[in-house]
């Protein structure tokens, strides 16, 4: 299948699973591992329920990989990541926070100036099972509206929290045109614990055709300074893709 087959094909929800959108019913969807912060102890729903929900945790190509960033931008964080993009001459994609948006427009407008793809994360970074269906909807709309307000560029992809959704959020996500981007391996890279080595290896492990990558480049909702770890683990990260032969591509 094409790129632009597989961006423009729409599967419908089941009936069920439509009123349950509609209805503002939580949907838990995970791409992998609980997150830190999961409450309670569901398991993550089936890849195929996944697939017909329309949650992708690969690049729309299927090839190369996608180099992603959450949480940002980020003073400190955000410039050091994009200085090893441009070294490196990789494209990102990086999933902006309304409210950090509003703290360093000028770095989100960086990130577009440099080439690299925005997205949408949230306004205000919170576990969407904690959230009423209103205010997910206006978490989602504020985001993107700052998003898209400061930095002129539409957006195409969106990533909840954690990655964890709720009905609300999967069917605004759907009524906007937005695929809804989780991942496939991560570096795990928030978490006080986490070294370079760690995490280069975590984000790297059995990366094939198609991966999506989870890194950070913010630490304003993980451990302080996680973001200098990933930024030194980043050369390793696309040193060893680069060894696969792996080309970075847009998500």
């Amino acid at each position: 299948m094409s790129t632009t087959d597989h961006r423009t094909r729409r599967t419908r929800v089941p009936g069920a699973l439509a009123g349950a959108a509609l209805l503002g019913y939580v949907l838990p969807v995970l791409a992998g591992p609980r997150p830190v912060g999961w409450p309670g102890s569901p398991a993550p729903i089936s890849s195929g329920l996944r697939r017909a929900l329309g949650v992708e945790d690969h690049t729309a190509s299927g090839e190369g990989y996608a180099l992603t960033f959450d949480d940002g931008p980020h003073a400190e964080g955000t410039p050091a990541v994009l200085e090893i993009l441009a070294r490196e001459r990789v494209r990102a994609t990086f999933f902006l926070v309304g409210e950090q948006v509003r703290r360093n427009p000028g770095l989100a407008r960086e990130i577009v100036a440099a080439g690299h793809e925005i997205a949408l994360h949230c306004d205000r970074h919170r576990n969407l099972l904690r959230l009423t269906p209103s205010q997910t909807r206006q978490d989602i709309l504020r985001a993107a509206d700052t998003i898209t307000s400061t930095t002129g560029a539409a957006l195409d992809l969106y990533r909840p929290p954690y990655g964890v959704l709720n009905a609300a959020a999967l069917h605004l996500a759907r009524s906007q045109g937005w695929r809804t981007l989780l991942w496939s391996h991560w570096g795990r890279d928030w978490e006080q614990r986490a070294s370079a080595e760690s995490i280069a290896a975590g984000v790297t492990d059995g990366v094939g055709a198609g991966a999506v990558l989870l890194l950070h480049d913010a630490d304003d909702y993980s451990a302080a300074g996680s973001w200098r770890r990933t930024v030194a683990a980043l050369p390793r990260v696309l040193d060893t893709l680069a060894q696969r032969g792996l080309r970075a591509t847009s998500a």
